[in-house]
């Protein structure tokens, strides 16, 4: 006989009727379940309703108040330490190659600890370890992370051999100069809202990113540190994961939250009303989701019916339900039969109470739920969209022949494209489409012989007429709850997935754009092309300063007198680069200028154009940031300053414009609008960031994109700069109104100072320090407080110069003593070969261990100081794509090969620019790894916007003016 009947035999011995709302949740806890979800350990879990609840408690507060002081000393200490970030660091052997090492050799022990939280409930963990073995309180927590408890291991070892205080060896690790440990704090991770759920596990589950990493990202966040620094200076800890899957985590991490403060919340309000019982609060603590803790908690909201079970169950058929189960020879429901009372006036009436009680019990227990899951991951479950009546009716043709691909559309859950589920919600939305997940009959046929004759199998022989009620109501809580639970949760979780993906898609396109290589030396034309209001022109200088600005009317029959006044301003100003927007009159404008050029109007001068997305110009050309910059400038005329700033400098150009308006993605209005800023704000900010700014010369509007920096902050540095002059060292952010210990932490890496021009203006200043001194002398008479004269107490550091963190200054200065170099020679030829002299000979590793270091920090430290002075990760990256000549549409046929550059990419496929006004399309299946570059670095196997490629015309399609590609090669 199975073991599932002997778990409810034991059950009932356990507690009494009132507790059995929800059966199975007294006796287990979703932690242990959710994580395993194989039937075999059911002998285990027979013996849990032995574990006495009331026992555990107590032990529990004491262990609690023991780990909670010593978060709060952790807690206190790092930020006051973070204030000295130059100090060495104690000497010690805890690597990060120690730290990968570790993740391996605790493999083995990793069972151990999920055995053992099979045993009990999270919150009795530390107390049930503690009772029965005290050897155990040596082994990591089963919420921790394995790194994290090896460090407890370790304690003994020498590498911890100080014999300091806790919160000393946690000093250590908050801030160390490029070392970072094994594990921030202490070996559990304290939450805010606790749960049944381990929140380590639950999201290495969703994230597939192992719980060592998850532990240590979690402690970072809490930390605030920002994504751009934990992906640059915190590798080790994160075991070098790149900063799209940091932002996974992070979303994952802020859900789960979501859903434990959600559900504290509700136990709160429930428990103000009266209406929480044991079953019920475990029951909500067990839900991972926002579907589940719906699921749980909607037949208790106020203002609820409530459901037909609790109206059986108000009628005093509740007894009759698990008696049913437990003790069926001993059951007449013929003496619940009460005259004159609704619901009880007939045996049908006292059958159909019992059976909705019964269907409420099969449908929340979550080993039900658990294997009707299991069986749809083996079943084809497919989801199928068709025209809606009404709109077929009454509805726009227009909108319903976009959705004719859904019409009739069916397709396998497991195999639908992101795009696809989208476009079916939207189909939706506009009543155009209606949607049903289908499952099969015989996914409801296994599970009903299943419950019948496993999980709710009775305990003693059953009358034909009880059994009769005991199947009637497991197909009634399949078809009735069940059902509509797992279309619910099916829909619910290719929305969520479809939604994250179109977000990152978005985020993955606008670092392209931002990426894109700049302009560099070249004095230009951007031109806002128009019909009636004319084309707006501006001229702008090397350095990004204003020429001239004018207004052209080339589509009104004055062309060939506006060209006379374009070739006047071009030779004038030595310009021979024209950027077009792909606005209004784009096409004809183009063609203006390509005219020209292919007569050799503008001679001497080889002039060449291009196109470039004007998205977002006009709204920021009326922002306020804009007014600021350009006072004096029209409106319509700034549009023009912007279109030729984005291919001199693309970053700091388009950071002014609001991340949504640049329209690279996919979907973009039917996403969650918070996640999709939140994504974009950081994908700019982890681009600023890793690009670098030189703070001296940067915009305001550049610097609030730092990791670690806001607007406020910004301000704050740009007026001590109007204040003070140029920054002569990283080490003056810290005099900085508002910026302190961590804000310098997060931006110090990222912030530049150009060696050459503060040696220019050191030397300029020489002669006025003794002025300089005697000003500050009376001034210091006429104030109380005054700050000391930068220019007097700083000198200028070479290694602000390069992406060495300040942190790690004591270890570089190590190394270059150790090669034999000077810091004055960074970024030179002589550095590179001293550099890879000794790399070569000693090995990255053992010079790591040398200096008492980590792979990656010397690694990082190794590119800062080879890297040549002024180097920029976008020129890895594609230029604009220059042109001499047009291409008509009506100049395509199939198998014309042509050259194009990418305007936007989906999950679907890539359009590309191929300059005749409409883009064309590689589907996905024709973008392979074999022809993409190898030499560039890639992140997937798509592609980006700006890059460049070459294509061939597969497919021409006139009338829908469609044109598909086939991708030749990356250029």
């Amino acid at each position: 006989m199975s073991t599932l009947p002997r778990r409810v035999k034991s059950e009932s011995k356990a507690h009494t009727s009132e507790d059995y709302e929800l059966p199975s949740f007294l006796n287990s806890s979703s932690e242990s379940e959710e994580e395993e979800e194989e039937w075999e350990p059911k002998s285990k879990m027979a013996k849990r309703p032995r574990l006495p609840k009331k026992n555990e408690a107590k032990p529990k507060k004491v262990a609690a108040s023991r780990s909670a002081v010593a978060r709060k000393k952790v807690k206190k200490v790092p930020i006051k330490e973070e204030m000295d970030v130059s100090l060495p660091i104690a000497p010690a052997e805890d690597t990060g190659m120690q730290l990968l090492k570790l993740k391996e050799e605790d493999k083995g022990a990793k069972p151990k600890t999920l055995n053992q939280k099979l045993e009990v409930p999270v919150k009795m963990e530390v107390k049930s370890i503690q009772g029965k073995n005290s050897e155990r309180v040596e082994k990591p927590s089963t919420s921790v992370p394995v790194v994290g408890s090896q460090v407890k291991h370790e304690k003994s070892e020498k590498d911890f051999a100080f014999d300091e205080p806790p919160f000393k060896k946690i000093k250590l690790t908050t801030c160390p100069e490029g070392k970072p440990a094994k594990n921030l704090g202490g070996s559990k991770v304290k939450e805010e809202f606790e749960m049944n759920w381990d929140i380590v596990q639950a999201l290495s589950e969703i994230t597939n990113v192992e719980p060592w990493v998850c532990a240590n990202l979690i402690r970072l966040f809490q930390e605030e540190n920002t994504i751009p620094f934990i992906a640059r200076y915190r590798k080790e800890l994160i075991n070098n994961l790149e900063a799209d899957a940091l932002r996974e985590v992070q979303q994952a991490l802020e859900e789960l939250r979501t859903v434990a403060k959600k559900t504290h919340a509700m136990i709160e309000k429930l428990k103000k009303e009266g209406k929480l019982s044991g079953c019920l609060s475990t029951a909500l603590l067990n839900c991972r989701t926002l579907e589940e803790l719906e699921h749980v908690s909607a037949p208790y909201k106020t203002g609820s019916k409530g459901t037909k079970a609790q109206r059986a169950k108000q009628l005093g058929l509740e007894p009759a339900a698990l008696s049913l189960l437990q003790n069926p020879m001993e059951l007449n429901l013929f003496s619940y039969i009460t005259p004159n009372t609704k619901g009880l006036s007939n045996i049908q009436e006292v059958e159909a109470g019992v059976q909705h009680i019964l269907a409420d019990i099969f449908a929340k227990d979550k080993d039900t739920l658990d294997f009707i899951r299991k069986l749809c991951q083996q079943r084809y479950i497919c989801i199928q969209s068709a025209l809606a009546k009404v709109s077929s009716k009454s509805g726009n043709e227009k909108d319903i022949d976009k959705f004719q691909l859904y019409h009739e559309f069916s397709c396998n859950i497991k195999n639908i494209q992101h795009h696809q589920i989208l476009a079916i919600n939207r189909g939706e939305n506009l009543k155009i489409l209606t949607v049903k997940v289908n499952i099969p009959d015989g996914v409801k046929n296994e599970f009903c012989w299943w419950c019948v004759n496993e999980r709710w199998r009775p305990k003693q022989f059953l009358k034909p007429e009880l059994m009769r009620i005991l199947r009637t109501s497991v197909e009634d809580a399949y078809k009735r709850l069940i059902y509509p639970l797992l279309c619910r949760e099916f829909r619910s979780k290719l929305t969520s997935d479809a939604e994250k993906e179109s977000v990152m898609m978005f985020g993955r396109n606008l670092r392209q754009l931002l990426l894109t290589s700049p302009v560099r030396g070249r004095t230009l034309m951007g031109v806002d092309p128009g019909y009636k209001h004319g084309c707006k022109l501006a001229i702008i200088s090397p350095t990004s300063q204003i020429l001239h600005t004018d207004v052209v009317y080339l589509h009104s029959g004055q062309g060939f007198r506006e060209a006379e006044k374009i070739k006047k301003l071009l030779l004038q100003y030595n310009c021979s680069t024209v950027v077009i927007g792909n606005g209004t009159a784009c096409r004809e404008t183009e063609a203006y200028f390509a005219d020209l050029i292919m007569k050799k109007y503008f001679a001497p001068l080889d002039v060449v154009y291009c196109i470039v997305s004007e998205a977002g110009a006009s709204i920021y050309s009326v922002s306020p940031e804009a007014s600021k910059e350009m006072p004096d400038l029209d409106p319509n005329l700034r549009s023009a300053v912007s279109i030729a700033r984005r291919v001199q400098d693309p970053l700091a150009e388009l950071v002014k414009i609001e991340p949504k308006h640049i329209g690279v993605g996919m979907y973009q209005h039917d996403v969650s609008q918070t996640l999709l800023k939140a994504t974009l704000d950081s994908v700019v900010e982890e681009c600023v960031s890793f690009v670098g700014v030189d703070i001296n010369i940067c915009s305001e509007i550049l610097l609030r994109h730092i990791a670690g920096l806001n607007a406020n902050r910004a301000k704050s540095i740009i007026e001590w700069r109007e204040k003070n002059g140029p920054f002569i060292n990283r080490e003056q952010l810290k005099e900085v109104k508002g910026l302190g210990p961590k804000s310098f932490q997060q931006c110090a890496g990222f912030i530049r100072i150009n060696q050459e021009y503060i040696k220019t203006f050191c030397s300029s200043k020489k002669a006025d320090l003794g002025s300089h001194a005697l000003l500050t002398k009376a001034s210091a008479q006429s104030k109380k407080k005054t700050k000391p004269t930068p220019y007097a107490s700083q000198q200028p550091n070479p290694l602000d110069q390069t992406c060495i963190h300040p942190e790690s200054y004591d270890i570089a200065m190590s190394f270059l003593s150790f090669i034999g170099g000077n810091a004055n020679c960074v970024g030179t030829a002589d550095m590179q070969q001293k550099v890879n002299a000794v790399i070569q000979k000693e090995g990255l590793e053992d010079t790591a261990k040398r200096l008492n270091t980590t792979v990656h920090t010397l690694q990082l430290i190794i590119d800062g100081l080879t890297q040549p002075e002024g180097f920029d990760i976008r020129t890895d990256f594609d230029k604009p794509d220059f042109k001499r000549s047009i291409v008509c549409f009506e100049d395509l046929s199939v198998g014309t090969v042509l050259t194009g550059k990418v305007e936007n990419a989906t999950p679907f496929g890539v359009f590309v620019d191929i300059g005749v006004g409409k883009a064309g399309l590689i589907p996905v299946r024709n973008i392979t790894e074999a022809k993409l570059s190898k030499v560039k670095k890639r992140r997937s196997l798509g592609l980006g916007p700006g890059e460049r490629v070459e294509v061939k015309v597969l497919n021409i399609d006139i009338a829908r003016l469609r044109i598909t590609l086939d991708l030749i090669r990356v250029l």
